[in-house]
């Protein structure tokens, strides 16, 4: 399979789409997922076009793994969360269905269920102010 260079994400990053950003840098873009599963969930991509981990330059991986760590760090602590779930998946058969690498980070709290990541997209105001939340925590 190939990259599709109209895919969702890569939209987002040509500015075709908007997001409410969490953390850009050279390489990375982070934002926060639309339809999420708990308070604070996001994404972080790379700027680099790959389907998913399996076609991704390892360089690129590197980076962008560095950035999820640096990220998932902060929201827990802007969640004030117990845990927090990474999540990455790979074809259909492993329940991907943007094809862009992006990595999901969830912060959780124990006994808390996390919603299904479908449906209608969450108040804008409200992801702004989760995004606000995890840059304060990013210092």
């Amino acid at each position: 399979m190939t990259y599709d260079t109209d895919n969702i994400f890569a939209k987002i990053l040509r500015g075709e789409i908007p997001c409410v950003k969490v953390h850009e840098d050279d390489d990375t873009l982070a934002f926060m997922d639309v339809m999420p599963q708990a308070p604070g969930h996001l994404l972080v991509i790379p700027k680099t076009g790959s389907r998913n981990i399996l076609d991704a330059d390892p360089q690129v991986l590197a980076k962008t793994i560095t950035v999820v760590q640096k990220l998932a760090v902060a929201a827990k602590e802007a969640f004030d969360a117990d845990g927090v779930y990474v999540a990455q998946f790979n074809e259909p058969a492993a329940g991907q269905t943007v094809f862009h690498l992006h990595f999901h980070i969830v912060p959780r709290k124990e006994g808390e269920q996390m919603k299904p990541h479908s449906g209608a997209m969450a108040d804008v105001e409200m992801l702004k102010g989760h995004a606000e939340k995890i840059k304060a925590a990013l210092g």
